[in-house]
């Protein structure tokens, strides 16, 4: 409803949280965004009767904190030097401090689980209407949400489907091989304890934060990914545009990067493939 993928995940981290008694009614919701997240949250929270609170670094876009406004939600801005673990360790400081609860996209079993049930299975079964065969997911991460999720059903479904993870040139966390360091927050671990060494800024909002989301590491960890490729900016703002003129799909950097991938993917799969890339919002 909110046009973005996070729309699924903010659902899934309430009703997880109020299936298990964390969250009760009337409370405030905490989370470090670049907006996709906080936006989808802010209207799960107006639909449920929840506060939100919304933690985002400066570099990310304005429109965007307009938006989570408009549905109700408190934006707190972190200085744009201290990236992602900024915002992120902003917002565990508010909820210990207040007793919010954190919502912990970047961690919580509940992001991957919700693509799990329903991304994933969608997508085989859209094919599968189409007698169709799915050869190439390509995807990118933020959370890594989507990628743990809907790639171990889509490998579950379909073995043979080769899954492409991609990540910015500029910033290759997963492709240097290089371990994310963690720490627990509020009795939970997995947090980030500091910035990845591998990461550089990048403009495509949204995707790899300074810091391997334990998300992503897990879906990491099931060996789901058969390859890895690496996208420059300045190529996925420029796909980003032609989507738009040259297509009619109006979505972000991220898009952009996704189908720039997949058009890569495709210079090189079998005459005949069918390739799927996943655009997180329009």
């Amino acid at each position: 409803p909110l046009s973005s993928v996070k729309d699924r995940l903010a659902l899934a981290i309430v009703e997880a949280g109020e299936k298990s008694g964390e969250l009760k009614p009337g409370s405030t919701i905490v989370e470090a965004t670049s907006g996709n997240t906080g936006i989808a949250l802010a209207m799960v929270c107006a639909q449920r009767g929840y506060s939100f609170v919304a933690v985002m670094a400066a570099s990310f876009s304005v429109e965007r904190r307009k938006v989570m406004r408009a549905l109700g939600a408190k934006v707190l801005v972190t200085p744009a030097p201290l990236g992602g673990t900024g915002m992120v360790q902003k917002a565990e400081e508010l909820a210990e401090k207040h007793g919010w609860f954190l919502a912990r996209q970047f961690e919580t079993e509940a992001n991957a689980d919700g693509h799990k049930k329903t991304t994933g299975p969608e997508i085989l079964a859209a094919f599968a209407r189409q007698g169709k065969k799915l050869d190439y997911w390509v995807t990118g991460y933020g959370t890594g949400g989507t990628f743990a999720g809907a790639g171990e059903a889509i490998k579950a479904g379909s073995p043979s489907t080769k899954i492409v993870l991609s990540e910015p040139k500029s910033a290759p966390l997963v492709t240097s091989g290089k371990e994310q360091d963690r720490k627990e927050v509020l009795g939970k671990f997995g947090a980030p304890a500091g910035a990845h060494p591998e990461w550089k800024p990048h403009p495509i909002q949204g995707w790899t934060p300074n810091f391997i989301p334990k998300v992503c590491e897990d879906g990491l960890k099931l060996k789901l990914m058969d390859e890895i490729l690496l996208v420059d900016g300045r190529d996925a703002m420029d796909t980003c545009i032609r989507l738009a003129q040259q297509e009619g799909i109006f979505c972000g950097i991220s898009g952009g990067a996704a189908v720039w991938t997949a058009i890569e993917v495709c210079k090189k799969a079998p005459k005949g493939s069918n390739v799927l890339a996943m655009i997180p919002d329009t």
